[in-house]
């Protein structure tokens, strides 16, 4: 039987399942770290004072830290650059993040007052581009410029990636020009909030560090033994079990494990923890959990059925600020006018933070007293709330939005300190979850229960939806960076040089990779001859999507945004399957498109990043963003069932859409059909296919008719693009059987 609360607020009814979540305390350091003088009034916690001392340990090459979101894991990382001449790189997932982790950084520096005062630098990929012009460098020159000049470099993995991969030298150019000066220059490789990564991410690191392993050792121009710090809440136990296995010595720090944490249950507990100096994480949650159905816009409706919920907590609770997290970004950008409507009369201002929105919007949204986002925000960035929505696909989405609160007491407006007095969570969640934590025999939790953080993430693992780990793509598909690394190496500019190291890179790789790297380069010739009988052109799309970091886009396209106020805000990316389904929009040519770009870079006098457009599939003008989702799919004029029998990783051409209310579906497939798709064809619906595989919530894989079923209801077909179709490949095999019948694994 059901139990929940009834809220009434009008003629308006929410049910909501609610618990408290206990308050977290980290606990203190014991001893004093030699050489570091902490800011008056600090203490480090147990994990920072553990990573500064592993940091510290010849023998340890790799350290990872498992500290609770929000539990100080950036001062870890950085701590040991502060009492001397210490180089570290911190490799951040999105560029939002990186731009608070530099705000981060520069907050300690003027707290510690280190005498050396190490330089901190950000790069991106937009703002390396607009340095280089701006400086009239190419873009080798420009990273190392950028790397000469900093003791901190704030960047992301791609840049990283790209960087050992080549991707920035010319081909008379020595292959190791940037990434040897690397290795000799910086300490610490950072990687932070790692289980945002997928197979193909991971695999790259892998990658990486065997490159460094083996190519430079581990010692620096410094003297310091080269480290690698991983920050994850959550550690990715594949990565581990390899860095393992090629011979790195890595050290956990699990604050979890060693009982580093308590969880007050009164004032009392509390106060008495504090007067023995542990920290105070999170303070204490009412966590509501809201069922709903299975449908695009579920959670859409209920914020807009449920907005004077929002308001009124609001008036109830003076100096809130809140945030609302969501999956979609056409949803968040539907909501930003509506909230903004609701409560601008009252004097709350209202911002949008999404992969589609201006620099200085996101900037400005975090200081609104309700930001609407998506993983923009939830990735990590440190935003002061006590208020928060979300919904979530998967318990690891679940564990990291919850993470966004809790984490600060008060925050700084207009000068003046406004404490928060409350922090409240709304979980809009699917109805089974709910139904499998309160609504079977012997239920996990209890409404009006009270539960600490770490048994509450616990349950959300075992109860909520598992996703594929994909772990067959390590030996599928790891390998093939591996052998375009070892390649590079036998570049006559290096080979000698490196003639050892290569050797010693190719057993350490086919020994992570569990793979022959000879039968690798024969897979990677046999996809190079097959792309020239079906193209005429030489390359290799299937390998070159196996050694990029997230993958190519062929399906992106050019967007000029007519819903940004700003000239130069409008010019964007994004992928053909979003601008189908969510936006309204009018072709363009790709003359006219950076025509207009020139044009506006020199109105306003500020650089537009144009790079990016380079391999744009069509360009368009954004109008507005659609109240439904339009249907429509992908088609083939030919017969897919060969495509779908042969069980790989193909290039297809030929591809198009369907979509009768787009007027401008004929200018699309014009572009479309000459593209070849890295492609995998499953001939099973989208829908059976997500649901069997445990694909994750945002997994590119789409509906696609032949001429055989192109009149049918559903796409019997579906289609993965990309390292989609890679990792795709590492699972079909549950679809195939001897007599191509279905199997479940």
């Amino acid at each position: 039987m059901s139990v929940y609360f009834v809220v009434k607020q009008e003629s308006l009814i929410v049910n909501t399942y609610a618990i408290t979540l206990k308050p977290v305390y980290s606990c203190p350091a014991s001893e004093q770290l030699p050489g570091v003088t902490l800011p008056p009034g600090w203490t480090l916690a147990w994990h920072q004072a553990e990573t500064f001392k592993a940091l510290s340990d010849p023998n340890i090459d790799i350290v990872f830290n498992t500290a609770m979101t929000g539990d100080g894991k950036s001062l870890a990382a950085y701590l040991k650059t502060f009492p001397e001449y210490y180089c570290a790189i911190g490799l951040y997932p999105t560029n939002e993040l990186g731009r608070d982790q530099e705000l981060q950084i520069n907050h300690y520096l003027e707290q510690f007052q280190p005498k050396h005062q190490p330089r901190v630098n950000r790069l991106s990929g937009l703002e390396l581009e607009i340095y280089a012009e701006t400086e009239g460098l190419k873009k080798s020159a420009a990273i190392a410029n950028r790397t000469g000049q900093s003791e901190i470099l704030v960047t992301n993995p791609d840049i990283f990636h790209y960087i050992y991969r080549g991707a920035y030298v010319f081909q008379n150019d020595n292959p190791d020009q940037l990434w040897n000066r690397i290795d000799r220059n910086f300490d610490l490789l950072i990687f932070d909030e790692f289980h945002v990564f997928r197979e193909p991410q991971i695999a790259s690191v892998l990658n990486t560090l065997l490159l460094i392993r083996y190519t430079s050792g581990l010692k620096r121009r410094s003297g310091n033994h080269k480290k690698f710090l991983f920050l994850s809440a959550t550690p990715n136990p594949q990565l581990l079990n390899r860095l393992q296995e090629a011979g790195f010595s890595c050290h956990l720090i699990d604050p979890v494990q060693q009982n580093k944490y308590q969880f007050p249950e009164d004032i009392t507990s509390q106060q008495q923890l504090e007067a023995d100096h542990w920290r105070k994480v999170s303070g204490e949650i009412q966590l509501n959990f809201i069922p709903l159905e299975s449908a695009s816009k579920a959670s859409e409706s209920w914020l807009q059925e449920n907005s004077l919920l929002i308001l009124q907590y609001f008036q109830q609770h003076s100096g809130s600020k809140g945030a609302i997290i969501l999956n979609s970004i056409a949803a968040v950008k539907r909501l930003v006018p509506f909230f903004q409507n609701l409560l601008q009369s009252y004097g709350l201002t209202v911002g949008e933070n999404t992969g589609l929105s201006a620099k200085a919007e996101k900037e400005r949204s975090l200081s609104a007293d309700l930001v609407l986002g998506t993983s923009t925000i939830d990735i990590g960035v440190d935003f002061k709330i006590n208020f928060l929505i979300f919904e979530s696909s998967d318990a690891g989405n679940f564990i990291q939005r919850l993470g966004r609160l809790g984490r600060h007491s008060k925050y700084e407006k207009n000068g003046q300190e406004i404490q928060f007095n409350q922090f409240t969570a709304y979980a809009l969640v699917p109805k089974f979850l709910v139904e499998r934590l309160f609504d079977v025999n012997s239920p996990p939790l209890q409404p009006e229960g009270t539960y600490d953080r770490i048994f509450l993430q616990n349950i959300i693992k075992e109860k909520y939806r598992q996703i594929n780990d994909f772990d067959k793509y390590y030996s599928r598909w790891g390998a093939v960076q591996s052998f375009r690394l070892a390649y590079d190496l036998n570049n006559p500019k290096i080979k000698q040089q490196y003639a050892e190291s290569r050797e010693k890179f190719w057993e350490g790789c086919e020994k992570v990779f569990e793979t022959s790297l000879k039968r690798v380069a024969g897979k990677i010739k046999g996809w190079g001859e097959e792309w020239y009988r079906l193209s005429g052109k030489k390359g290799n799309p299937i390998a070159d999507d196996a050694c990029s970091f997230r993958g190519s886009s062929p399906l992106q396209c050019g967007l000029y945004d007519f819903t940004e106020t700003q000239e130069s805000d409008r010019f964007k990316t994004y992928d053909l399957p979003g601008i189908l389904s969510n936006l309204e929009i009018e072709f363009w040519t790709e003359a006219g498109f950076m025509r207009s770009l020139k044009e506006t870079a020199e109105k306003t006098g500020q650089p537009i990043p144009k790079g990016r457009f380079n391999h744009c599939l069509a360009f368009m003008k954004l109008h507005r963003y659609r109240e439904e989702r339009s249907n429509w799919k992908f088609t083939y004029p030919g017969n897919l069932q060969p495509f779908a029998d042969a069980w790989k990783v193909q290039v297809l051409t030929g591809i198009e859409i369907w979509q009768p209310d787009n007027r401008w579906a004929v200018e699309i497939n014009k572009r479309l059909r000459k593209e070849g798709l890295v492609s995998y064809i499953l001939r099973r619906p989208v829908t059976e296919v997500r649901m069997r595989l445990k694909l994750p919530m945002h997994f590119q894989i789409y509906p696609i008719s032949d001429q055989y079923s192109f009149h049918d209801v559903t796409a019997p077909y579906s289609i993965a693009f990309g390292q989609s179709a890679l990792l795709l490949d590492t699972l079909a095999y549950r679809f195939k059987s001897q007599g191509g019948e279905v199997w479940i694994a």
